[in-house]
């Protein structure tokens, strides 16, 4: 009889402590690693095909991974991209096409919390999740990261910042003193779990030193890590480090040099934190993605050749992004994957590898990629990847399926592109191929039947320009006059 007590109380205290060990599963789990760039333009890395600007770690990176030549974003520029990405669903189903205003509005806004996003996903899978850099995604508590699945914050809250801290800190100030109480958020201090920080480093810089602590702290945590890295740069305003400036001397364009300075210290950041993960023995199981926000702004410096069009347009330079996966013997390496992928995916796709639970009832609008992926088959062939841009008064629509792509820019009328072969969308095939433009175009507007009137708009001008002309002023957008 005594035997057998003292066998269970040594069962017990086996139990309890294996209680407080991480579990097999948390262990073999991979990190997930999403580095996002802020208006990156297609050619402005190495492993796109950059002329003058160097990505030396991204490349290395690339080159043992799998570049993807066809990766989109949900929508052509900032906020909308962003919350895409952490519901799983495009933006205008939601009331989220625009960007949160910076100033001068009612910044108690953000993503309805009924959205369950990602970070809940993972954090409840047993993770350790973060977000760092830009947010963009809410100003009220309810909305920011800590209250959205991130274990650690650090960043700001609004779409854009200036670079260095000793001139937003003394324009901050002078604010303050001058009593505005209508801030812009550029200038505002950055935050650590709500609580405000006296940061001393370049933006960047800043970011990537906090990339490296949360990768040490996950260690030490012994828990497999979400990271959300969302990095300004390129962003404006364009301000780089005078070392940075220094490593293109070939530049002759100002804007462009201090781009491409900008770009170079994502790369320097980048390597900084592959050298933790390496050293932390890490590396071999992180899943490591990085992309674009959007296509980059070509106003300020970015270049997307060989895609058409900017920042903010449906044409394939406004929501086609670089992109590539790393992760060392899993995912092919030295491999291109020119199937079309969506950032929308991200989100079941991380949930099957994190071994998490999606809720029950909750809409998605991507897909689990990743057996296809490996396999190298396309997860959307029969379907269409969407953008929609409300301009003044009418809406720029995009849809593309395999090497087909619409687009209705402006008052023009519907084109159609064989964006394959034609990625700068040269040659119109509407004359050519009708049925295909009728059925592509009916299928979308299908698809904007799920759209809901915005919950808010960039500025005060934007919200009466939707009153005042109807919009979204579907009507028009999907009327065929070819």
């Amino acid at each position: 009889m005594k035997k057998g007590i003292i066998c269970s109380k040594i069962a017990m205290a086996g139990l309890l402590l294996l209680s407080a060990l991480p579990t097999i599963a948390q262990i073999n789990k991979p990190n997930i690693l999403v580095i996002l760039a802020d208006d990156l333009g297609y050619a402005d890395v190495g492993f796109n095909g950059s002329k003058d600007i160097i990505t030396p770690e991204l490349d290395k990176l690339a080159k043992a991974g799998t570049i993807f030549s066809s990766a989109y974003v949900a929508h052509p520029f900032c906020g909308p991209s962003r919350t895409a990405l952490m519901t799983g669903r495009y933006p205008h189903e939601i009331g989220a096409p625009y960007n949160l205003p910076d100033v001068g509005m009612n910044l108690q806004d953000g993503i309805p919390v009924k959205e369950t996003f990602i970070s809940n996903v993972m954090h409840d899978a047993g993770y350790y999740t973060s977000a760092i850099g830009k947010w963009h995604l809410g100003y009220g508590s309810e909305f920011q990261p800590n209250n959205r699945g991130f274990d650690d914050f650090y960043g700001f809250l609004g779409g854009g910042h200036k670079y260095f801290p000793e001139d937003y800190k003394a324009q901050y100030e002078m604010q303050v003193k001058n009593g505005n109480k209508h801030i812009h958020a550029y200038l505002t201090p950055l935050l650590h779990n709500n609580t405000e920080v006296e940061e001393t480093e370049y933006m960047t810089d800043a970011l990537s030193r906090e990339a490296v602590r949360v990768v040490k702290e996950a260690k030490e945590k012994q828990k497999p890590f979400f990271m959300y890295l969302a990095y300004n740069a390129p962003h404006v305003p364009l301000e780089a480090k005078e070392e940075d400036l220094k490593i293109f001397p070939n530049i002759k364009d100002k804007d462009r040099r201090t781009y491409a300075a900008m770009v170079y210290a994502v790369d320097r950041g980048v390597g900084e934190i592959v050298k933790t993960l390496k050293e932390n023995k890490q590396f071999e199981n992180t899943l490591i993605i990085f992309l674009s926000d959007n296509g980059g702004n070509i106003q300020h410096g970015a270049n997307n050749f060989p895609l058409r069009g900017t920042k903010g347009d449906t044409y394939e330079g406004g929501y086609r992004v670089p992109m590539f996966f790393h992760w060392p013997k899993v995912v092919p390496a030295g491999k291109r994957f020119d199937y079309v992928v969506s950032a929308l995916d991200f989100y079941p796709t991380f949930a099957n590898l994190a071994g998490g639970v999606i809720p029950k009832g909750k809409s998605l609008d991507g897909k689990d990629i990743w057996s296809n992926f490996l396999a190298g088959k396309d997860t959307h062939k029969d379907d269409l990847i969407y953008a929609v841009r409300y301009r003044s008064g009418f809406s720029d629509v995009g849809a593309r399926n395999e090497d087909f792509k619409i687009v209705k820019a402006g008052q023009n009328k519907w084109k159609l592109f064989d964006v394959r072969k034609d990625p700068s969308e040269t040659k119109d095939l509407s004359s050519q191929y009708p049925d295909v433009l009728k059925d592509m175009v009916h299928r979308t507007q299908k698809w904007s039947e799920s759209h809901i009137t915005p919950l808010w708009y960039d500025n005060k001008k934007v919200e009466e320009m939707w009153k005042d002309t109807n919009m979204p002023n579907y009507d028009k957008a999907f009327k065929l006059d070819n």
